[in-house]
């Protein structure tokens, strides 16, 4: 039997003639009141008779009658159109015969529940979700982590369930581009069941959005997150009884632990299917003046059809009593909505005159008097004789004398920590692809195929591939930082000095996440509510020096700086930051001149955080640093070796096999002597190919605009291969200086090459290339210089092309100046 697929589509995608089974009716109130009372429920059969002359509206038959409907209101009907179906048109029946397979696709349509969690930032909803669905996305216990949606499914209890995580956000209101979003989400999309995420630690805070959720009229579920927090506290809470209250099924929930999360997919399931006896729609009475402002606007709303149907007709007066101008903009677009506004702008003005406030102000304090009421009402606080935990812990941790100098000492220890544990694995590795190159060495004859698997592969991929301990290493104390609750501290301590320098202390966040990626760095930027700000960070996130490049210090300062490791590498994240600043503030003065705004950032309580959370953003940061090796490093290891091998028919500058028959026939050398002018005389020989080689030329190409930073070609090829990105620096002069092999030749201990390397040409020929100073150029040249094209391509996203461009110039003009000045003026006196 050949299967053929049964898509779901519209009610308003038929043609004239053709059948559909409707599967799902979207819409709310008055609307899905109306059609079903018309006959327009789950499995019905539906068939189109024809379309009015402008196409809208639509004539249709259904059990026995014909309706007219909208365009507008037929896109609100999900139906299928089953290829296997049979349908007896000459019978009187009127209404479904259906196959079996026609069944079987119907009840899996029906038994799919798509949902959408909601709920404000730190309230644990991604952790929900990762449990729930097992995927791994990335928790933090600040603003800003869920920056776009994640979409799952999974199976329970005969149900698909399809859920998508929704940025964090406090309301749905006009303030940030999340809180639009998710409104514009869940008005657009539609989903069966919003789950709305409540933080146990701040009740009376997250109902804010489980109140807006109401006035919206749709299906909810509440999951009272991390209600461990809350019975730790002594606190009790009636939370059933709250439940009834505001017509929503709340579970509690513990998601870190997957505590009740069964429980709150079964209440979904039985919302969805409408036999909860709690849920049902419960309005909030805002009081009497307010109430007959609403009253009076739905009933001029309610006169728009086209309007009513694609919002709720009281939430739709609510929100332009509030005055939002983003739904305003909405309204608008509707056909005939001029009276509508007018209307509105009336009760705005009688509003404002009566209650001395702005109109948006009045229905926030309604809708929090109302919290406070049923609050008082179901939760009883636990009388304590001293302060919250958190609260004694902040008196140090965000002392104004103390909080700086601890922040500090955690990044240093942060840093110290990364060498000296990752010192240990990272010899293991590093031994074992000295190993496994000698080996595969041994086993391939010679050849291009031998050179480029031992040189170009394993020597490119594998020295990049070393320092994964030491990636680990610094997201595990990251991760520790957010989970804990401390990384929103860091942003309020640093929120007084980054103000005076013209940088708001909200983006601390997205610039401390840059030191993980600056790719979702450039993201966190959308909870900077102006796009001024947003920008701003944007243009400084660069800056920040994100794992991809600590590979390169590592290397450097294992090098070159033996003793203090951790304060060096400390010295290049603060310069990192300080630069940040100072680009800010000029930036700041020359783009972005105006009012600042003021800052406002919750301090989530601290939390112990789970090994198991832990472990899990390790393993996902550990799997994208592997797959970047297979795929863009091992590319570019790959051409860098292909380009520093051909061409092969290299004119010498002096005949290297005559001189090694040379010393092979000298009978005063002895044969230790002789091995070692042979080895060199190969060096040597190998190192003139190389300069001579594609790769070569290129680098002697640049060298006149790098010679000044006390670089050599093979620093300057390096630099440019990073351009892909900033790994690739190491995979390079992996590649690059394999001719300077030490006696050893299992060895891949790049560390060893870089302390030999002498310049080949020019003025300094003969000299070493890599000193303290020089490896300190270099490093900060990496910090600063051209973000890696993943970068480029975010803030191009987020802003536009024209920032995106000049992001790529700022960064590697400030990159050579800053380099230039440490080189020349540390020459002065080293």
């Amino acid at each position: 039997m050949i299967k053929t697929e049964t898509p779901t589509l519209n009610l308003s995608n038929l043609v004239n003639g053709e059948k559909g089974i409707i599967t799902k009716v979207l819409g709310h109130g008055a609307f899905r009141k109306r059609i079903s009372e018309m006959g327009f429920v789950k499995g019905k059969t539906v068939t189109v008779i024809k379309n009015a002359p402008l196409q809208d509206p639509i004539e249709y038959k259904i059990m026995g009658s014909h309706v007219s409907l909208r365009r507008s209101e037929a896109n609100m009907i999900e139906v299928i159109v089953p290829l296997d179906s049979v349908i007896n048109e000459k019978t009187n029946y009127n209404g479904t015969f259906l196959t079996d397979s026609t069944n079987e696709i119907i009840e899996k349509q029906l038994k799919t529940i798509n949902v959408a969690l909601v709920g404000n930032p730190n309230s644990g909803k991604t952790t929900l979700f990762n449990f729930a669905t097992g995927k791994h996305e990335r928790v933090g216990n600040y603003g800003g982590v869920t920056v776009d949606t994640k979409e799952a499914h999974f199976d329970q209890g005969g149900y698909r369930l399809n859920v998508t995580d929704l940025p964090g956000t406090y309301s749905i209101s006009e303030y940030s581009p999340e809180e639009l979003y998710v409104r514009k989400h869940i008005s657009e999309n539609k989903p069966d069941i919003v789950v709305n995420v409540i933080d146990s630690s701040n009740i009376e805070r997250n109902l804010f959005l489980t109140s807006q959720l109401m006035d919206m009229n749709i299906r909810c579920v509440v999951a009272l997150n991390m209600y461990d927090d809350l019975e730790r506290k002594g606190d009790s809470f009636n939370y059933k009884e709250l439940a009834k209250i505001i017509g929503i099924p709340i579970v509690a929930t513990v998601a870190s632990k997957g505590m009740g999360i069964k429980e709150l997919f079964n209440t979904i399931i039985d919302v969805y299917e409408s036999r909860n006896p709690i849920a049902r729609h419960a309005h909030i009475n805002y009081g009497t003046n307010i109430e007959e402002s609403i009253s009076r606007l739905k009933n001029e709303i309610k006169k728009n059809k086209k309007l009513s149907d694609s919002f709720y007709p009281r939430y739709t007066a609510i929100k332009l009593l509030e005055a939002d101008s983003a739904f305003i903009d909405q309204v608008a677009s509707f056909p005939d909505t001029a009276d509508i506004l007018l209307v509105a702008e009336n009760e705005i003005n009688s509003l404002e005159k009566e209650y001395k406030e702005k109109s948006d102000t009045i229905i926030a304090d309604a809708k929090y008097g109302f919290i406070h009421g049923v609050l008082r009402e179901t939760y009883k606080h636990k009388e304590l004789n001293k302060i919250q935990t958190s609260q004694a812990i902040d008196v140090i941790m965000t002392h104004k004398y103390l909080g700086f100098p601890i922040f500090i000492l955690f990044l240093w220890l942060m840093f110290q920590l990364t060498f000296s544990v990752g010192s240990y694995p990272m010899d293991w590795i590093d031994s074992g692809i000295g190993h496994l190159s000698g080996l595969i060495g041994d086993i391939l004859p010679a050849g291009s195929l031998h050179d480029l698997i031992v040189d170009g592969i394993i020597g490119g991929v594998g020295g990049v591939i070393v320092f994964l301990p030491n990636i680990l290493i610094l997201f595990f104390f990251i991760s520790l930082m957010e989970d804990t609750g401390y990384m929103a501290r860091a942003a309020f301590i640093m929120d007084k000095l980054m103000h005076k320098m013209g940088l708001h202390g909200k983006s601390f966040i997205p610039l401390i996440m840059g030191f993980g990626c600056n790719v979702p760095a450039i993201m966190a930027t959308r909870t900077l509510e102006i796009r001024k700000d947003r920008i701003l960070t944007m243009l400084i996130v660069p800056l920040m020096s994100c794992s991809a490049r600590l590979p390169v210090y590592v290397l450097l300062i294992s090098a070159f700086f033996p003793t203090n490791q951790g304060l060096v590498l400390l010295s290049i994240y603060m310069i990192g930051i300080l630069l940040a600043v100072i680009v800010a503030l000029v930036f700041k003065k020359i783009f972005f001149a105006k009012e600042d705004v003021p800052f406002v950032m919750e301090l989530p309580p601290y939390r112990i955080p789970t090994l198991k959370n832990t472990l899990v953003h390790m393993w996902d940061k550990s799997l994208q640093y592997l797959t970047k090796m297979g795929t863009v490093i091992l590319a570019a290891s790959i051409i860098i070796w292909a380009l520093g091998y051909f061409p092969r028919d290299i004119e010498y500058s002096k005949d290297y096999d005559k001189e090694a028959a040379s010393i092979n026939l000298n009978s005063n050398l002895t044969d230790d002597v002789k091995e070692t002018h042979l080895s060199q005389l190969e060096i040597d020989k190998e190192a003139e190919r190389l300069e001579n080689s594609y790769i070569g030329q290129i680098g002697h190409f640049i060298v006149p605009a790098i010679a000044p930073l006390g670089f050599d070609w093979k620093i300057g090829v390096s630099i440019i291969t990073g351009l892909a990105a900033k790994e690739i620096v190491i995979s390079s002069m992996g590649v690059l200086y394999q001719a300077e092999l030490s006696a050893d030749e299992n060895t891949v201990n790049l560390k060893n090459k870089l302390q030999e390397q002498v310049f080949t040409s020019g003025p300094r020929i003969g000299e070493k290339v890599f000193n303290p100073l020089v490896a300190y150029g270099m490093m900060l040249f990496i910090l600063i210089y051209f973000p890696c094209v993943a970068v480029i391509a975010a803030i191009k996203k987020e802003a536009n092309g024209n920032w995106a461009i000049f992001t790529m110039f700022y960064t590697t003009a400030l990159a050579w100046l800053i380099a230039f000045t440490v080189y020349q003026v540390g020459s002065l006196f080293l």
